[in-house]
C-alpha cells in the first residue's frame, strides 16, 4: 500500500477516535484522554493508538482497562465513519513523550536556577 494512504488513514482514525472519546464514550473510568498519534500497519490490519492521560498511574491503568472493554464499540464506530473494507484492530498504548519532555524542561530550569 502507498505510504501516503497509510498516513492519511492514520490521521483520519486519530481524528475520529478523538471525537468518539470526547462525545460518545460514557465510561466514567475514562479520564482526560488525548490521542497523540496513530500508527497503522502497511496492510491496514492494525492501528497502534498512542494516548496521553492526565492523572495518577492508577487512573491511567483504569483508563486503559476501560478503553480495552470499549474497543469493540470504538472499532465499529470508526468502521462506520471511515469507509474501509476492513477496520483495523486497535491497540492502545501510553505515549510517554510528553512526560519525558516536561521532565527535561524541569531539569533545564533547575540548571538555569543553579547558575544564577
Amino acid at each position: 500500500m502507498s505510504k501516503i494512504r497509510v498516513g492519511r488513514v492514520g490521521e483520519q482514525i486519530k481524528k475520529e477516535l478523538s471525537q468518539i472519546l470526547q462525545s460518545e464514550l460514557k465510561d466514567p473510568r475514562i479520564g482526560f484522554v488525548t490521542v497523540t498519534g496513530v500508527e497503522v500497519t502497511n496492510d491496514l490490519s492494525q492501528a497502534t493508538v498512542y494516548l496521553s492521560v492526565l492523572g495518577s498511574d492508577e487512573q491511567k491503568e483504569e483508563t486503559l482497562k476501560a478503553l480495552g472493554r470499549g474497543q469493540g464499540f470504538i472499532r465499529s464506530e470508526i468502521g462506520r465513519r471511515i469507509r474501509l473494507r476492513h477496520t483495523p484492530e486497535l491497540i492502545f498504548k501510553f505515549d510517554t513523550s510528553i512526560e519525558y519532555g516536561s521532565r527535561i524542561e524541569k531539569l533545564l530550569q533547575q540548571i538555569n536556577q543553579e547558575e544564577h
